[in-house]
């Protein structure tokens, strides 16, 4: 078992000149201002992972080529370069440019590899922005798709039956926390159905003083999305590093703070990484948990807060405040 990732460097990549030895915390919280960075350090993140279960030919293919992922393009970029550090347990690898799109694989290093790398395929990065009639989330699936929730929770009907059946002290905080968030919620109704040789389970609740079954379509946008967000942290078993964009998207604003609490606890039992542009959500954290992310001369940077820079401040203000504020400055750069 090795420790969460620690400390991480990355060099030419999209709009990340150079990242070097940055150090991470059981909860970072990366915000800024849009095109500032964050879904590029984001997509770091898919990349090592692809890297590592041989799919980094597909990556860079559906990212546009590999003349897309160097900073500032080939005639500025010769190569790119990342490292990640679990304790003393390394991993890291160069890309360089080939003719046309293609590219070689150089430097690769790993200290420990199974372990390293079996951490690395356990990330999760959930993505829950498509709430679409047409979203997976609004419709059933297998019931054997059970083991594991999907980044774009398309198996939750499945997950959360899973649960109920084995893990009840798991599956009651998940419905509690969407009670607290959806008062007219009382429960899952997680009926596996036939569908010719498939059973399928789909999202279906049940609201209090009903016994209607109601079926995913009948859920807002914001209350599916915080359901599949408070599986994803609440979750008994989590991977070694839980990273989700912008969770806070169409959430109200109490919701947002019942978020904080679960993205709190869920720090206690493994490492989280958010990125977000949401005042609201900073509120609740320690201000060393913060990193704000800015775009400065082309290329983004990223500023971990410190508690001695904004004693004074912070005695009258919550974090959320001195960032609207601009007393922590991180808003929209003109270049």
């Amino acid at each position: 078992m090795v420790k969460p990732l620690d400390k991480l460097t990355i060099k030419g990549f999209k709009s990340i000149r150079e990242l070097d030895g940055f150090a991470l915390r059981n909860l970072n919280i990366f915000v800024g201002a849009n095109g500032a960075g964050k879904s590029n350090l984001i997509a770091f993140f898919r990349l090592l992972q692809a890297s590592v279960e041989d799919q980094l030919t597909d990556y860079i293919r559906d990212s546009g080529g590999i003349s897309d992922l160097l900073y500032n393009g080939r005639k500025t970029t010769r190569e790119m370069l990342f490292s990640i550090h679990f304790g003393v347990e390394k991993y890291g690898f160069t890309i360089k440019p080939g003719a046309g799109e293609h590219f070689s694989l150089a430097d690769e290093t790993t200290a420990n590899s199974e372990a390293v790398l079996q951490a690395i395929k356990s990330w999760k990065l959930y993505h829950f922005h498509d709430t679409s009639p047409t979203a997976a989330m609004r419709h059933a699936e297998i019931i054997e798709d059970n083991r594991v929730l999907r980044y774009d929770a398309a198996n939750i009907g499945s997950f959360l039956l899973r649960l109920r059946d084995e893990n009840r002290f798991s599956y009651n905080d998940i419905r509690n926390a969407c009670r607290a968030v959806a008062p007219f919620f009382d429960d899952f109704l997680l009926e596996p159905q036939i569908f010719g040789p498939k059973t399928k389970v789909a999202l279906s609740w049940r609201a209090k003083g009903s016994d209607y079954p109601m079926q995913p379509y009948h859920l807002s946008d914001g209350t599916i999305r915080f359901i599949c967000l408070a599986t994803a942290l609440l979750q008994p078993t989590p991977p070694s590093t839980i990273i989700i964009d912008e969770p806070e998207l169409g959430l109200h604003p109490e919701a947002i703070s019942i978020l904080n609490e679960l993205i709190e606890d869920a720090a206690r039992r493994t490492q989280i990484v958010i990125a977000t542009q949401s005042p609201l959500l900073l509120n609740h954290f320690a201000i060393e948990d913060i990193v704000v992310v800015k775009r400065s001369d082309g290329q983004s940077t990223f500023e971990r807060l410190r508690q001695e820079d904004y004693p004074a401040w912070l005695e009258s203000y919550s974090i959320g405040e001195l960032w609207v504020k601009n007393v922590i400055a991180g808003g929209v750069a003109y270049e």
